[in-house]
């Protein structure tokens, strides 16, 4: 199976990979957990 490169559109893959590191950012480090009401961060350094 040879390797291909595909042309894609830089614009919308530049687009669309930001929203996803965006997303998870936001999602795994931003927003406290609701169970503690705890950021990851401030998790680390009371336990």
């Amino acid at each position: 199976m040879r390797d291909r490169v595909e042309p894609v559109d830089i614009q919308y893959e530049m687009q669309r990979s930001y929203i996803d590191y965006a997303m998870s950012v936001i999602v795994g480090r931003a927003l406290p957990d609701v169970r503690d009401g705890l950021k990851p961060v401030h998790r680390k350094i009371l336990y």
